[in-house]
């Protein structure tokens, strides 16, 4: 659920289901042509009003849920990468065998059709290999953020709390 007011009328609260979008907006305004047509608007609204000028009502368990998802969306991540560094793992040894047999591709010497067709077969395993890893380097540097959001949860309690328990 969202709520928005109007800057003119901060009593008048508009609840609309799911997140702050354009179509959450739009239904905001819908309301609030209602208000207009049955009288309740205690504010004139002379000058138009549209629905990017709507405020949005946040309450403090409205940020503690913001953490909730900042720290799930941060969970999300690390297992991304690491399905990535796993999947980037398990194809590296067969890539770099099939990347040294290309090599052959660039010599002199005869080659049977066997070989060219294993090659090409190879090919594939190199190509997701080379994506994976360009995949999981992107990952990584999102993960960064990731990691800096889980260690600022998983931070002990203030001082205080350690000073009081050394106590009892």
């Amino acid at each position: 659920m969202v709520r928005y007011t109007l800057p003119q009328s901060p009593e008048i609260i508009l609840t609309v289901k799911g997140k702050d979008s354009a179509k959450a907006r739009e239904e905001a305004m819908d309301q609030l042509m209602e208000l207009m047509d049955a009288g309740q608007l205690p504010t004139d609204l002379k000058e138009g009003f549209g629905p990017k000028q709507f405020v949005e009502v946040k309450e403090m368990e409205d940020a503690a849920s913001e953490s909730e998802d900042a720290i799930t969306e941060a969970v999300q991540i690390l297992s991304n990468l690491a399905s990535l560094k796993l999947k980037v793992m398990e194809s590296r040894e067969e890539a770099l065998k099939i990347r040294a047999a290309i090599d052959i591709l660039f010599t002199d010497e005869p080659v049977n059709a066997e070989e060219i067709t294993s090659l090409k077969d190879g090919f594939k395993v190199l190509k997701n290999f080379a994506q994976a890893q360009v995949r999981y380097r992107d990952a990584r540097s999102k993960a960064e953020g990731a990691r800096a959001i889980l260690d600022e949860a998983l931070q002990s309690p203030e001082p205080e709390n350690k000073a009081h328990k050394s106590a009892k």
